[in-house]
């Protein structure tokens, strides 16, 4: 079996959809309704179980398909039906489906939503070869001077050439999390996700880094074209560890020596692709079961001088992170402006207690961060590490920016 975790919100902003209906059914057979769960308050649904092949199939480079997929069709007052067909599930990991539904209009222009096949069971272009290292240059006006996160990038749904695809702005690590679960298992080892999830980011940041698409004369920042960057599904479902892997690690990168920038990491799957000077992604699972750490899996591959680097900066996110995590007895500006940031939220999610806006971090502080991490998928610990800090921080920007339109 694997598990499903559905989450509703307004096309118009950060707002949940409470009462919506979600009927589940078979990919290949969608009008027999096999699910209907309801979202709470926080726009959410309980979390459900469904058939999913073998977990086997996952762990080997087999022709059997790994993964379930399920039409998901979502209904709700005021809202245009909206429909997410080829949901996949993994036996024994929970996936996470995110459905933006669009206020009704006299002309809906919502669209279905299709999730093609995962890229190492598909057939789907090899990558084209580039350097590692990208020449700049280091007075001109377009590539950075310092290497910094992104709030978003511009993902254009296509090869570079098709002016008719579409460009989606997605949040940073959305992106990462949609890719990883896009190009790799949710059942394979740990190490193993967290060394690919280092590839991919290490790889975005590059293309941010050199504005590698815009210097060519586009207005995007990376592909979805497996021949030039990375496979990014819109709408597709992710998995909650890889989802969790990313949020402990998303200010990451990979680094040589003397180079500044981030480390254009390629990769191939190591089984219909072989890539000797690149990472297999079928040979560092194999790395991770035999026990290798994500830093060895990526020496093995790109050699001993690759290291991990880590960005101080994301772009668009006004709140610096106070250094240590926030948790009870904590007090002062960091915890003011955490807990004044989390009672802006609670307008918008009312299941998210409202909190005195005193500074000291109390119980009842520590209860409406357990709160806000459990609806936003974060590990429920009540601490407001980093990763519970930059959320806090990016969904108070989403928020009052759509206060602000409004």
């Amino acid at each position: 079996m694997g598990r499903l975790k559905i989450s509703i919100t307004s096309g118009a902003g950060y707002t949940p959809v409470a009462g919506a209906t979600i009927r589940i059914s078979y990919m290949g057979n969608p009008d027999q309704i096999i699910e209907e769960v309801t979202t709470n308050e926080s726009g959410q649904t309980q979390t459900i179980e469904l058939p999913a092949p073998n977990r086997d199939y996952s762990l080997e480079p087999e022709a059997n398909q790994p993964y379930s997929q399920y039409t998901l069709t979502a209904l709700a007052p005021g809202y245009d039906e909206q429909v997410v067909a080829g949901t996949q599930l993994l036996s024994g990991e929970t996936a996470i489906q995110e459905i933006r539904m669009a206020p009704s209009r006299n002309n809906p222009s919502g669209r279905n939503i299709v999730i093609p096949a995962h890229t190492l069971y598909g057939d789907y272009p090899p990558k084209i070869p580039e350097d590692e290292i990208k020449p700049v240059n280091e007075s001109g006006e377009i590539v950075l001077s310092r290497v910094v996160i992104p709030e978003t990038v511009v993902v254009h749904d296509g090869p570079p050439s098709d002016s008719a695809a579409n460009n989606y702005y997605v949040p940073y690590k959305e992106y990462i999390k949609n890719v990883a679960s896009s190009e790799i298992y949710a059942t394979w080892p740990e190490a193993t996700i967290y060394a690919n999830v280092l590839a991919i980011m290490s790889f975005t940041l590059n293309r941010v880094y050199t504005e590698w698409y815009r210097n060519k004369g586009y207005n995007f920042t990376i592909t979805s074209s497996t021949a030039y960057d990375h496979f990014f599904v819109y709408g597709r479902n992710i998995f909650e560890n890889i989802s969790q892997v990313v949020d402990s690690i998303f200010p990451n990168y990979l680094s040589r020596p003397n180079v500044r920038q981030p480390i254009l990491t390629q990769y191939c799957d190591g089984k219909r692709v072989t890539c000797p000077d690149w990472m297999s992604q079928w040979g560092s699972k194999a790395l991770g079961d035999q026990g290798y750490s994500a830093i060895e899996i990526l020496r093995y591959y790109y050699g001993d001088s690759m290291y991990i680097n880590w960005a101080p900066q994301i772009s668009g996110i006004p709140s610096s992170w106070p250094g240590s995590d926030l948790t009870i007895g904590s007090r002062g500006e960091k915890v003011l402006q955490m807990q004044e940031q989390l009672n802006r939220i609670a307008r918008n999610y009312p299941a998210l207690p409202t909190i005195a806006a005193d500074g000291i971090y109390g119980p009842a502080t520590a209860n409406a961060v357990r709160k806000f991490q459990e609806i936003f998928d974060l590990p429920v610990t009540g601490v407001v590490d980093y990763a519970t800090w930059y959320k806090i921080s990016q969904i108070y920007v989403g928020v009052s920016r759509i206060a602000e339109l409004s």
